[in-house]
């Protein structure tokens, strides 16, 4: 399908990202891991795994969109499960950052590990039912809540390096 062919370099480059940035989360979190604190856990899953859930969620839709599909209905679908899905996903990702107790989130913690993922999550799956009838839009849609993602990644990944370095080591320290 003509539509999804002229997408090709704005999904290899995003899915690029995200690949490259899942490895060096895993980078980062091995030289972090040296010295976890109590509870490291119970925050790791509020905070660490979204990131990569994140990443790999736009990784997913890179590879998903690059595929030569002949139709636009089966890959909409397959979009709008994956847009369900990560919205689901965030709502445990809320519990879970009400219930650790090693860091208490303010407002930029809650505007990236909660609305914004799950505004992306939500438009992702709304576009699948709209992408019928206004192709076009839909996958330009897709394409912005697959950058979304990567930037709530990118800046989710770095305010937890930023968190470890500057506050958990200088804490240790004393």
């Amino acid at each position: 399908m003509s539509e999804f062919a002229e997408w090709d370099s704005f999904y290899v480059i995003v899915g690029s990202a995200a690949g490259a940035l899942i490895g060096l989360q895993f980078v980062v979190l091995t030289l972090v891991a040296e010295r976890p604190p109590l509870r490291a856990a119970e925050a790791g899953a509020a905070f660490a795994t979204p990131t990569i859930v994140h990443f790999g969620t736009a990784l997913l839709l890179s590879a998903v969109l690059r595929a030569p599909w002949q139709a636009v209905a089966p890959v909409a679908a397959l979009w709008g499960v994956v847009g369900f899905a990560g919205a689901a996903y965030t709502c445990i990702v809320t519990r879970r950052m009400r219930r650790q107790t090693t860091y208490r989130p303010g407002f930029e913690d809650w505007l990236f590990h909660v609305l914004l993922p799950f505004a992306a999550y939500a438009i992702l799956a709304l576009s699948a039912f709209a992408a019928h009838s206004h192709t076009r839009e839909a996958l330009f849609v897709v394409g912005g809540s697959a950058l979304l993602l990567l930037f709530i990644g990118i800046h989710n990944a770095w305010d937890g390096i930023a968190y470890h370095v500057f506050v958990r080591m200088r804490d240790q320290g004393d």
